[in-house]
């Protein structure tokens, strides 16, 4: 049994189970309320759920312990994974298509989920974080080989040490095998209009979101 309480969710719009699902992850002291008004800007065609981090931070909660900024205690995201998964499966059981989408903190996290299971998903969006290194998941080469992946960073983001935004966007865009697609910002650590239309485009690119071939 999970020692956290159950996800609390909020719906774009009522959830409909033959839709794939988009999943949206916030950074780290923040909550749902503040991620699921991106999926006004996305396109339709899914269902957009944004999920509420178990652990309670700052005013805010975050997906797992920290032993500095971007790198996860690794019992800790082990932890948090399952619980979310518990909930995944719930709402998304096998044959459903589900897209991760993560800022900052939820990046971190849905890059553990991603790495974890890379069959799982239909893609991930990895937004102005890092993925987590050193945190017990896999990030061999070919890992995530033909998985759709988007990554979108700030040329002038201070919150997320620049080594490991550097060491995410190689590792994404070149060992790990992923179809990327790739996005910078000149601005800094937040989603810029820019980057919000690109993530659009790239969801309306794919089939699973869409139903379209």
């Amino acid at each position: 049994m999970s020692a956290f309480a159950e996800p609390v969710v909020a719906w774009h719009e009522p959830d409909d189970p033959q839709r794939p699902l988009v999943v949206l992850l916030h950074g780290r002291g923040a909550d749902e309320r503040g991620i699921v008004g991106l999926a006004g800007h996305l396109p339709a065609g899914a269902s957009y759920a944004a999920v509420r981090a178990p652990i309670a931070e700052g005013g805010g909660y975050a997906w797992f312990a920290n032993r500095g900024i971007g790198r996860p205690v690794a019992e800790s995201l082990t932890d948090t994974m399952a619980w979310f998964r518990g909930w995944l499966d719930r709402v998304a059981p096998a044959g459903r298509p589900v897209v991760l989408v993560g800022f900052s903190g939820g990046a971190a996290f849905a890059g553990g989920l991603l790495l974890d299971e890379p069959d799982r998903y239909a893609g991930a969006a990895i937004l102005h974080g890092t993925l987590p290194f050193e945190a017990g998941v896999p990030v061999t080469s070919a890992r995530l080989a033909g998985v759709p992946v988007f990554v979108a960073q700030g040329d002038a983001d201070t919150v997320i040490p620049r080594e490991l935004l550097d060491r995410t966007w190689s590792y994404l865009t070149g060992d790990s095998g992923a179809a990327a697609y790739a996005h910078r910002d000149p601005g800094g650590h937040g989603l810029s209009a820019g980057t919000v239309a690109e993530l659009g485009a790239w969801l309306s690119d794919r089939p699973a979101v869409t139903g379209r071939p």
